[in-house]
């Protein structure tokens, strides 16, 4: 990606670095952030090259003391305008450092942060500078890239009509922990046609609870009375805030479901993604395509001839975009196999196609 530019770049105008790492000095860590701001620049992004503060040297176990710190300092000499950005530069071996990071600038102080190795720091890679730039543009709500169907509206079943793409799975704790909630994940795209940029949504619901519950929820507020929302509903909302329209189909990929919970899934949560839509305008039930997605199964494909160099990829493995449809799936319902990309080892997907009708 060295020398590439992105699609559209975001703007950095306020930004800043803390250093938690004891061996980088402070001429180190600043010549690597004028190399991350001027490899920003290169990618296409506006991107400030003088940080607000000078770089803030802290030491790890004084994270929460010394992020608060750089972002109130920052606050006050900006006089109203916001922090945009923190840079971390961390130890190589740092724990729970990076959570820690994470959690405060993302629930106390509502700060985008990029961390970066001490490896990366000493040993500066261009390759690395513009990998990191790609995620800094990304968090600032830039775009890298797009694909080309795209842009010339080819793209089946997306293209035609406002489209919404959601994926959803849940994240359940590790055996032997019993009282440890379970985290449901649910993200949707925010643009059409492009489907490039996605939002995403978290909650913490009951100890290996596979349904997602908070797709959609309604409560009793004392003052407003009946009240709804849910992750699909929020996310239907900033959809058409973020593109002007309304989506007229969803497309629901759904990871994590055995066969064995297909029926459970589709019939609590489609009726979750249902109810959703109705609560937001009358009538308003778009089609859904309810597509479930397995990493859990013992199929592999290889190619039918191995001298046969077109019929593989450059490792030797089947070539990606590859379906099978037939022979090994099930007899009645509708699903198939799909090596989607390239790889060294790549984990062939297997998807169901569930719909309401059928159950």
């Amino acid at each position: 990606m060295v020398n590439k530019k992105v699609i559209n770049g975001g703007k950095v105008s306020h930004w800043a670095c803390i250093n938690f790492s004891r061996s980088v000095q402070e001429t180190t860590a600043r010549g690597f952030c004028q190399e991350l701001a001027q490899m920003c620049q290169i990618s296409g992004m506006e991107f400030n090259s003088e940080p607000v503060l000078p770089i803030y040297s802290a030491r790890p176990d004084q994270v929460a003391k010394a992020l608060k710190h750089v972002y109130n300092v920052a606050l006050h000499k900006l006089k109203g305008k916001e922090l945009e950005l923190l840079l971390a530069i961390l130890p190589d071996n740092n724990g729970a450092l990076y959570g820690d990071i994470k959690r405060i600038c993302e629930t106390d102080l509502g700060l985008i942060s990029q961390c970066c190795l001490t490896k990366h720091v000493f040993k500066i890679s261009k390759q690395y500078l513009a990998n990191v730039s790609l995620k800094i543009n990304v968090k600032m709500g830039g775009r890298n890239t797009v694909l080309v169907d795209a842009l010339s509206w080819r793209i089946p079943l997306v293209s035609d009509i406002p489209t919404i793409i959601f994926g959803a799975d849940v994240t359940h704790p590790e055996t032997g922990e019993d009282s440890s909630p379970s985290i449901a994940a649910v993200v949707a795209s925010q643009d059409w046609p492009e489907v490039t940029k996605y939002a995403g949504l978290v909650c913490a619901q009951a100890h290996r609870q596979e349904l997602i519950q908070d797709l959609y929820k309604t409560w009793h507020d004392p003052q407003r009375g009946t009240v709804t929302g849910g992750m699909v509903r929020e996310l239907l909302i900033s959809f058409r805030k973020a593109t002007g329209q309304k989506p007229q189909r969803i497309i629901f990929y759904r990871d994590g479901v055995s066969e064995g919970q297909f029926y459970q899934v589709l019939l609590y949560e489609l009726d979750a993604i249902r109810k959703a839509c109705a609560s937001l305008e009358p009538n308003y039930q778009p089609p859904v395509t309810f597509v479930v997605v397995q990493k859990r199964h013992h199929t592999r494909l290889f190619a039918n001839n191995h001298k046969d160099r077109s019929s593989m990829d450059k490792s030797g493995n089947i070539l990606p975009g590859t379906v099978v449809d037939s022979k090994i799936c099930h007899p009645t319902e509708f699903d198939f196999y799909l090596c989607s990309h390239a790889g060294i080892q790549v984990r062939i997907l297997y998807w169901s196609l569930l719909t309401a009708d059928k159950y």
